[in-house]
């Protein structure tokens, strides 16, 4: 675990996620923060360095014209999985942008979708700027709908 990981989006992780709804307030307060994520209605199961998982719920509103979760939704859950991650995994004197995705679609999002971002957090205090973030999106039978990397851009911050 990397020492000084104090940003705002992790602190309320760990003091929401033990407690009775924390999860699913922690998602909510995650949506007001970045609120473009509130359109996919993140459901966060596990935040810590290195690692997140969320669901993003099947409904109405993320499916596409065939009936299955759109292909955008479910990169909008990469995405947010990552940005949760990235907030759980940066040092204090670092700060991270995201500058590519690499995704492919391997299936039929026919569910409830699961996305994971895995990132080593040893790669986060290399001077390589170049950090890549594992994503895998699945559905409920356990088959890999979406996998790919989100490059990040993490340096350090600039001294006021």
């Amino acid at each position: 675990m990397l020492r000084g990981v104090t940003t705002d989006v992790y602190r309320l992780w760990q003091k929401l996620s033990g407690r009775p709804l924390g999860k699913w307030a922690f998602g909510r307060a995650y949506g007001l923060k970045v609120p473009y994520f509130r359109t996919i209605r993140p459901r966060f199961t596990e935040v810590r360095p290195g690692f997140c998982r969320l669901v993003v719920p099947d409904r109405r509103g993320v499916r596409n014209h065939i009936g299955t979760v759109h292909a955008i939704a479910v990169c909008n859950g990469l995405e947010a999985a990552m940005g949760a991650m990235a907030e759980a995994t940066v040092p204090d004197h670092k700060r991270w942008l995201p500058k590519g995705m690499d995704v492919r679609y391997t299936a039929k999002s026919t569910s409830d979708i699961t996305c994971t971002a895995e990132s080593d957090p040893a790669r986060w205090l290399d001077p390589d700027p170049d950090v890549p973030v594992t994503v895998t999106a699945t559905r409920d039978d356990g088959t890999v709908v979406a996998e790919g990397i989100i490059h990040l851009w993490v340096t350090d911050k600039p001294r006021r």
